[in-house]
């Protein structure tokens, strides 16, 4: 058995008419879904519920895009119906739509600022969020190739840089073999008159520096008188001097 026609007025009962709305609200939704897959449409659905309750679907990533074109496009016709005349009187109109464009570009703006995000429900959110997250992606590549450009110009620099030292030292002389033998030789020969010369030196102190003076005495012996030990003489010092300059000194 078939369903029968329904009849298009308003359904009395709140019950069945909260169920009804909620199957065609989901139905609708659904087709226009489809159409916009199917037949690769921009479509933009806005419903309110009695309650004031929002639910829409938009293939674009925000809603204002779609109005913002549809706006454009009713706008655009209507400058082409209309006459000079009609044009000129519809200022206040023009004012209002752009003050509204105006309006919603900065509320907008205040979202991607993260501000007055209350009145956002939790799609519009998830949209806000992708939006983000790809104008992240954008700054992040724009970023890197910054960076590789600045990389590659520093790399350039170097080699720039070792090519010119290259350069100079190919210009700076190189000593010959026998100048480098040469100089080995005579450093050499320093080095071995430097222990020869000191050492000479330190000898030639020592044999000029006078010994140490010793006195020795002779006791007398037993058995001998006091006078023949006094009479007795004593040995000449050792002072290094020779034995004629010694007794002379002496005498």
């Amino acid at each position: 058995m078939g369903r029968g026609k329904v009849q298009l007025k308003r359904i009395e009962n709140k019950i069945n008419r909260q169920v009804t709305f909620s199957k065609r609200r989901s139905g609708l939704l659904k087709k226009a879904h489809e159409i916009s897959v199917l037949c690769d449409a921009e479509v933009g659905l806005i419903i309110f519920s009695t309650k004031g309750k929002l639910y829409e679907f938009s293939t674009e990533s925000c809603m204002d895009k779609i109005l913002e074109r549809y706006e454009r496009y009713s706008y655009a016709e209507k400058v082409l119906v209309s006459s000079e005349s009609e044009i000129q009187g519809n200022w206040c109109h023009e004012y209002r739509k752009l003050k509204a464009k105006v309006e919603t570009i900065q509320k907008c703006q205040k979202h991607l600022m993260g501000e007055d995000l209350e009145s956002l429900n939790l799609k519009e959110l998830q949209q806000l969020e992708q939006q983000l997250e790809s104008s992240l992606k954008h700054i992040r590549s724009r970023k890197n190739q910054l960076m590789h450009e600045s990389i590659s110009e520093l790399q350039k620099k170097e080699r720039s840089l070792q090519e010119e030292n290259k350069v100079l030292q190919k210009e700076i002389p190189v000593p010959s073999p026998q100048l480098v033998e040469k100089q080995k030789a005579q450093a050499a020969q320093q080095d071995q008159t430097q222990p020869q010369t000191s050492s000479s030196s330190s000898s030639f102190m020592m044999r000029d520096a006078p010994p140490a003076a010793t006195t020795s005495i002779h006791p007398a012996a037993s058995g001998e008188r006091a006078e023949d030990a006094a009479v007795q003489p004593q040995a000449p010092p050792r002072t290094g001097l020779p034995l004629w300059m010694v007794s002379h000194i002496n005498g």
